[in-house]
């Protein structure tokens, strides 16, 4: 029976008036971590809305399969004991990662030893007992881009985790560029309305069983009620997406060709995404915007600016900050839905640090008070993110951290 709105299943345990049956299900999920036949059993071993998240979030990314969790630490978390539990407790990464993620390495809170490399260093770092090379690309924050073919072909057979958060299935697919791993805080851009937590790995049927099963174990479940809006987020991806994508190309362009401004950081691939080096205080941009909200986070549909070395990447030494390009003028700007020029003139007036209600016209960046906002002219801009980015806003290559 075709189903026109997905179903919701919150029930966490069901019916079951065969024991025998239930326990030779229960010994074969154990034994190789593939999905129940059948009707559900417990909602920590599998359930029916996460299960159609997870067959939707992978035919997006290509692959066999995904297994959801109940954020994108977990996943990661998840990832790092399934090569652990078979002796691969090494990780070669590059910086950088996630604040969250490098800690989590560096720290080696799961038992597992890292080795922090340049792009081209990742093949010579690898050992017999390295189980993940870790990356991500376009990299938070910094948004530099790696070449994942290269990177794979660096990996030989150890499998390649790919962090797709940013640039999500709608911009990139790691798994057709030879990554054996994709893995996606759900949280961002799939729910893409911030009131869900999750995460994801996008992955072959093999390592999926073994996800499974270490998600039974430890307990990280996606919540049904997340898997739900998880389901909706999805179904808009593609548009949102790609209206973030514009507007945030257009504030890329202008921030690149603003004074007060010293760096942007803008993908060629595109994306909502820009990170931009203030000449000013960026602490004084974070307390001057009122449109944008100030806040830790990404992938809503509406924008949301934060200072890194204070907040998602404090957790990370700082030296080990600066050298991966995290300075403390940088400011990381997630691009929503809002009218692009509404959010220039919130930009432009927290960049001068005016208070909310003085607005600037600015014509050959002199400073030109008004009563009244005249409109931009944006005919010279008519080129989406793709065009306009790369040609008017520096992205940092593998030496440009």
């Amino acid at each position: 029976m075709g189903l026109h709105a997905v179903p919701l299943d919150l029930s966490t345990t069901y019916p079951s008036y065969d024991s025998r049956q239930e326990a030779a299900r229960i010994d074969a999920f154990a034994a190789t971590g593939a999905r129940p036949d059948g009707p559900p059993v417990y909602a920590r071993l599998d359930n029916p809305t996460v299960a159609r998240f997870e067959t939707a979030l992978a035919r997006l990314e290509g692959t066999e399969s995904a297994v959801a969790f109940a954020s994108g630490m977990a996943a990661l978390s998840a990832c790092l004991l399934a090569r652990g539990a078979q002796g691969l407790r090494h990780v070669v990464a590059v910086r950088p990662l996630y604040g969250c993620s490098d800690h989590l390495l560096d720290t080696g809170l799961l038992g597992t030893e890292v080795t922090w490399v340049d792009p081209a260093g990742i093949a010579d770092a690898i050992r017999p007992d390295t189980g993940l090379v870790m990356v991500e690309t376009p990299a938070n924050p910094t948004l530099a881009e790696l070449d994942l073919r290269a990177v794979a072909h660096s990996c030989g057979t150890v499998p390649l985790l790919v962090d797709n958060t940013f640039a999500t299935p709608v911009l990139q697919r790691p798994a057709e560029r030879g990554a054996g791993l994709v893995l996606h805080s759900a949280t961002k851009y799939l729910g893409g309305h911030g009131d869900v937590m999750g995460g994801v790995v996008a992955c072959d049927e093999e390592f999926a069983r073994t996800l499974r099963r270490v998600r039974f174990a430890t307990g990280g479940v996606l919540h049904p009620l997340a898997g739900y809006l998880l389901l909706r987020g999805l179904s808009t991806l593609p548009v949102r997406m790609r209206a973030a994508s514009a507007t945030a190309g257009e504030l890329a362009r202008r921030l690149a060709a603003d004074p007060r401004v010293a760096r942007v950081h803008y993908p060629r691939i595109g994306g909502a995404m820009v990170a931009f080096e203030t000449r000013g205080d960026p602490h004084a941009v974070i307390g001057g915007v009122r449109l944008i909200t100030p806040a830790v986070s990404l992938g809503s549909v509406d924008t949301l600016i934060q200072h890194p070395a204070s907040i998602s990447h404090r957790i990370v030494a700082e030296g080990d900050r600066r050298s991966a390009g995290i300075g403390d003028r940088l400011l990381r700007m997630s691009v929503g839905l809002e009218c692009v020029e509404d959010l220039w003139r919130d930009l432009d007036r927290a960049l001068d640090g005016r208070p909310a209600g003085q607005e600037v016209r600015r014509t050959g960046w002199e400073d030109r008070r008004t009563g009244q906002e005249d409109p931009v002219d944006l005919s010279a801009n008519a080129a989406g993110p793709a065009e306009a980015g790369p040609a008017r806003a520096p992205v940092p290559g593998r030496g440009g951290r």
